[in-house]
């Protein structure tokens, strides 16, 4: 009887809500994923060093490494794996509905997003960083009065305007827009995230990362969300952490080019 409440409640906030209503989507718990013998996690499909396709269209990267390493520490095979590419407004949705397991794609913890789902401890932490080509600038204080390129409408914006308030911004649309800006001279640096601006600098080396960073991000696994995943939850996190202590995690991430933090 509660439970038709529930789910009548849920169709009345649906149906006020404008949205289409389907079968309800449950994730799946540890003990199915292991009777299935496969682990779904989705992933990003276009963001190197983390996870991009290489020359013979094979997944690659710090993200999908660890995806493979869970996967043989859960199920005992690295190849008991499924990738599931998504866009960044699907990731947390996609574990949410049971699309995928985990989601292990750039994620970084948040206490709003905490509230949807379930982080494990950080892979790695990301952070606000500044890429540049000009010699002179070394260290963050070389970019006072200089201009500074950004992504329209991202978090990056506040972040720049607490910590380097003497910087001139210059707004772009895309990361090819931003590229377009520098090499014209249109902006000294630009600033994203690093774990971006590291696979920059790895496709256009004449670029390189300064040395400090503006902001931190614990990227982590993201779980879904309710007690009966409890079992997926310790697993998940006992092996992060067993991965970190052995320096396994650190290891991988210098092996595809990211700053160690």
């Amino acid at each position: 009887m509660i439970q038709r409440k529930i789910l009548g409640l849920g169709l009345i906030v649906a149906l006020l809500s404008g949205l289409a209503i389907g079968p309800p989507v449950i994730a799946v718990e540890l003990a199915e994923i292991q009777e299935r013998g496969k682990l779904i996690v989705g992933v990003k499909d276009n963001l190197r060093p983390l996870a991009f396709y290489d020359e013979r269209g094979n997944l690659q990267g710090l993200e999908i490494d660890l995806a493979r390493k869970l996967a043989e520490m859960l199920l005992g095979s690295p190849e008991a794996v499924v990738f599931h590419p998504l866009t960044n407004r699907d990731r947390l949705e996609a574990v949410i509905e049971g699309r995928v397991d985990i989601a292990i794609a750039q994620v970084g913890f948040t206490e709003s997003r905490a509230r949807l789902v379930t982080f494990s401890p950080r892979y790695y932490l990301d952070g606000t960083a500044l890429v540049t080509k000009i010699p002179g600038i070394t260290k963050l204080t070389d970019l006072t009065g200089r201009r500074v390129g950004v992504l329209q409408d991202s978090t990056t914006i506040g972040i720049l305007r607490s910590r380097l308030p003497g910087v001139q911004l210059v707004g772009v649309d895309s990361y090819q827009a931003a590229l377009t800006l520098l090499a014209t001279g249109e902006a000294d640096a630009f600033a994203a995230d690093a774990t971006v601006l590291s696979g920059w600098v790895q496709q256009y080396p004449q670029y390189r990362l300064l040395p400090a960073s503006l902001s931190a991000a614990a990227l982590s696994v993201v779980m879904p969300k309710g007690v009966q995943y409890v079992d997926l939850h310790r697993r998940i996190n006992q092996a992060i952490a067993d991965l970190y202590e052995s320096g396994w995690l650190q290891a991988r991430a210098a092996h595809w080019g990211l700053p160690l933090n």
